[in-house]
């Protein structure tokens, strides 16, 4: 992950938990979970922040672990969701990760990327999907060029097609681009098959 990016949400992990916490729920997503994961499958939330998806994962019958690369919001995660499994571990290589899962969830995470990450990070959470499992990917769409915003985090542009063709057609259940009903921001959302 972008040094920087991280370092922002290690330093100000409180202030984007309280922000996460207080966006509108997002329940197109949840939405989305419920038709396509696998209901009552082993599940990872990459990325997971705050836990908040993390635990509603585990409470709408999907058993959850969490991984991010920020330890202080781990620490938040543990200390909001005590009883849900949460881990350090840092894309693209997700070493500590060493078993397969029926459903991966990784939201809005790799735009934090570079290209080259991008793509080798979404090679590897295809690794963590067992056979006929379920990976959703989404992503915030940056025009133009790369961007920091006031914090220092890192916003890769990048085409759709960078992550598209990192899957045969027929494994993609769904895949749109719009504004998130909870972030007001534009997004992708793929959903695959594997």
């Amino acid at each position: 992950m972008d040094i920087k990016t991280l370092a922002t949400y290690t330093d100000q992990a409180t202030d984007y938990s309280t922000e996460w916490l207080a966006q509108p729920e997002p329940l197109d997503i949840y939405q989305l979970i419920q038709k396509h994961f696998i209901a009552g499958g082993t599940t990872i939330d990459v990325g997971c922040g705050n836990g908040r998806d993390t635990h509603w994962l585990q409470q709408n019958g999907f058993p959850a672990s969490g991984y991010d690369a920020s330890e202080a919001l781990l620490e938040i995660a543990r200390k909001n969701f005590a009883g849900i499994s949460f881990h350090k571990s840092l894309l693209p290589a997700l070493t500590e990760i060493q078993t397969t899962f029926a459903n991966v969830y990784c939201e809005t995470v790799i735009m934090h990327l570079t290209n080259d990450e991008i793509v080798k990070s979404v090679e590897r959470l295809k690794t963590l999907v067992r056979p006929d499992g379920i990976l959703y990917l989404s992503w915030r769409v940056t025009e133009g060029e790369d961007a920091r915003d006031s914090k220092g985090r890192l916003y890769s542009a990048f085409p759709r097609n960078l992550v598209l063709d990192r899957f045969a057609p027929s494994q993609v259940l769904h895949f749109e681009e719009k504004i998130s009903a909870s972030s007001g921001k534009r997004v992708c959302r793929l959903i695959a098959k594997l």
